[in-house]
């Protein structure tokens, strides 16, 4: 059962151990909001996860200790665990899946935990930690179902509290519902008034659709960009706790997470990984009702691998209008690439790339298929390009600022 005390008890341990996040107050992400962000991506290890894995371990006895620690992780409380487990002298074993971005496999190595890598997601390094928790006699270090990790992380609501007494709302990034769980019970018990919303990947909604069918639900497979967040199954204590503090949960695109990554590096110069940014992606596209409210969102974690990141940039572009594709069905015939190019070019756009196809077009033999991808304005902007193409004749077989 969550106990506020240990809660207050967690932030005196951790004291000495994480950074205090300092709010960041901004303008930039929905002009009709009152926008905070509580960046734990600049936490130690490059998330909110040091929080619970440090206070947890902390807690166990010295006959624990000497065994050592086993944890599961889709990289995040991997690297927390690894760290505070090598503070306090504890021998650490961390089981990644497979796809676990390298970057975040390296860092847990180097923080001094041995890494087993087990083929699947999430909830397949689980089962392979619990057999070497049996095995070995390891303590099990749960990522979020665990009454000392709640506590850590909800030390993060705690200092909500103090950094703005006034907030109205806050938006919480949710996997396994670790951390919504900690803040959503420390801010209730404080003031219940403050409205405390969660957010997950649309190829992830494992507690949204569990609390809308008022059981555990175990999804058969998750997909999405914000690998921190992919869980098929929450907690048993976790959704006991979301059911009766979170006032709602909502999802956001794979579009809506890549707009929200660059939003944050344009806007704030803050780098987040796909799970941090569905908080911003949610307050972005108006997915939670906090128009004119002052609205926290937990910028969860910054670890993503930079071998996406140039990939979620361009997703983040084409979402947001700034980058366009457009296949064009044209006469074959000297000329006609000029024509397209010289319109593009008189509406301000610059063109990236061209790609020429005389097979693509199968109905008209002297005719072929053009493909140019250009930098835009926004969609207003795609919109008068379409437009000034169309009045010339050309015509816009396939129109997707999505396709990069």
């Amino acid at each position: 059962m969550l106990q506020l005390d240990n809660f207050y008890k967690a932030r005196y341990v951790l004291s000495n151990v994480i950074r205090k996040t300092e709010l960041v107050h901004t303008q930039k992400i929905n002009p009709d909001v009152d926008v905070y962000l509580k960046p734990e991506c600049l936490q130690k290890t490059g998330s909110f996860k040091i929080r619970g894995a440090y206070y947890k371990i902390s807690q166990l006895s010295e006959e624990e200790k000497a065994k050592g620690v086993v944890a599961c992780s889709a990289g995040n409380h991997a690297q927390g665990v690894a760290l505070g487990a090598t503070a306090m002298g504890v021998k650490s074993l961390i089981c990644l899946p497979e796809g676990a971005p390298i970057s975040k496999v390296e860092a847990t190595r180097r923080l001094g935990a041995d890494v087993c890598l087990v083929p699947g997601v999430y909830d397949d390094a689980y089962q392979k930690a619990l057999q070497l928790h049996d095995e070995k006699g390891y303590t099990f270090v749960h990522p979020f179902d665990d009454e000392n990790v709640i506590a850590g992380q909800g030390t993060i609501g705690l200092e909500l509290m103090e950094q703005l007494p006034s907030l109205d709302a806050v938006v919480v990034p949710v996997g396994g519902g670790g951390l919504i769980s900690g803040v959503a019970f420390a801010i209730k018990s404080l003031n219940p008034k403050i409205k405390v919303y969660g957010v997950q990947a649309e190829g992830a909604p494992s507690m949204q659709k569990s609390l809308c069918d008022k059981k555990r639900e175990c999804l058969s497979s998750v997909s999405t960009v914000a690998d921190g967040i992919a869980v098929k199954e929450p907690g048993k204590l976790t959704f006991e706790t979301c059911s009766k503090y979170v006032d709602e949960i909502v999802t956001v695109s794979e579009d809506e997470i890549c707009a929200a990554i660059l939003k944050l590096i344009e806007s704030e110069k803050m780098i987040a990984e796909g799970a941090g940014a569905a908080s911003v992606a949610a307050v972005m596209f108006n997915k939670v009702p906090v128009k004119g409210k002052k609205t926290v969102c937990i910028v969860s974690g910054g670890n993503i691998d930079v071998t996406i990141l140039n990939r979620v940039i361009n997703r983040g572009l084409a979402k947001s209008g700034r980058l366009c594709t457009l296949d064009m069905q044209l006469d074959d015939q000297p000329g006609k690439l000029v024509e397209v190019c010289t319109v593009i070019a008189n509406k301000g756009a610059n063109i990236t790339s061209v790609h020429h196809d005389r097979t693509g077009n199968r109905n008209k033999v002297n005719a072929c298929i053009l493909r140019v991808t250009m930098e835009t304005k926004n969609q207003e902007h795609i919109d008068e390009i379409r437009k000034a193409l169309e009045e010339k004749g050309i015509t816009i077989t396939n129109n997707s600022n999505l396709k990069v």
